[in-house]
């Protein structure tokens, strides 16, 4: 019998959103687009990303992804590391100002990535990351969800060490994602990636004004 998982709670006035999913599948874009939407509604936007919103988290970044090979619970250690700092150094304080706070994968891309696809088990990883992050979720979680072959072909340059896994660990992934946003409740948003980016981003956007305005945050005026 495991003990139970930390938990989560909501203890800011800002906003948090992550943008989850496979490789490819425009989840820089779409933060994009969400944070030009919000700034020019005089919303305060913080943009940051998972590895490397942070100086040590670029070092990170190298390392786990451009480095020599790790073992899989090295790997899962590196991004509890890296999320640690992060959120005590960024998100935690920006949230606390009232910031809404944008950020290109957290920790569900671990329990998806390392708890699944690398097979150390999800409730572990996720344990790890609660315990690094002091229960932090965010309040909406975006998955963009694509057919991993599609995906991987949308991505330019030599690819890193996860993209490089092969076609199996993608899907474990991606089934991974879905089966965590079907038992995760309202703090989900799946969309279908393969829809036009201006489609995909007025979902997106519809979802944060309700979120906005639930949360007491001043009104963005409509999608």
């Amino acid at each position: 019998m495991t003990d139970a998982l930390p938990v989560p709670r909501r203890d800011h006035r800002g906003v948090f959103v992550s943008f989850e999913g496979g490789d490819g599948v425009g989840k820089s874009t779409q933060l994009s687009l969400l944070a030009e939407w919000l700034e020019q509604r005089g919303v305060e936007v913080v943009r940051t990303r998972e590895p490397g919103g942070t100086t040590l988290g670029q070092a990170l970044r190298d390392a786990v992804l451009h480095g020599e090979d790790v073992s899989p619970r090295t790997e899962a250690l590196l991004y509890a590391t890296d999320r640690a700092h992060h959120v005590a150094s960024v998100v935690r304080p920006a949230l606390e100002r009232g910031a809404v706070v944008l950020t290109d994968r957290y920790l569900d891309s671990s329990v998806a990535y390392q708890g699944d696809g690398r097979a150390l088990g999800t409730e572990e990883v996720e344990r790890l990351s609660l315990w690094a992050t002091e229960g932090l979720l965010p309040d909406l979680t975006v998955l963009l969800d694509l057919d991993p072959d599609v995906g991987l072909t949308r991505l330019s340059g030599a690819p890193d060490r996860l993209e490089r896994a092969g076609a199996e660990f993608h899907r474990r992934t991606r089934r991974a994602y879905l089966d965590r946003a079907a038992a995760g409740g309202t703090r989900w948003l799946v969309l279908d990636a393969a829809r036009p980016r201006e489609e995909v981003q007025a979902a997106v956007r519809e979802r944060v004004a309700v979120l906005l305005e639930q949360l007491g945050v001043p009104a963005v005026g409509s999608p």
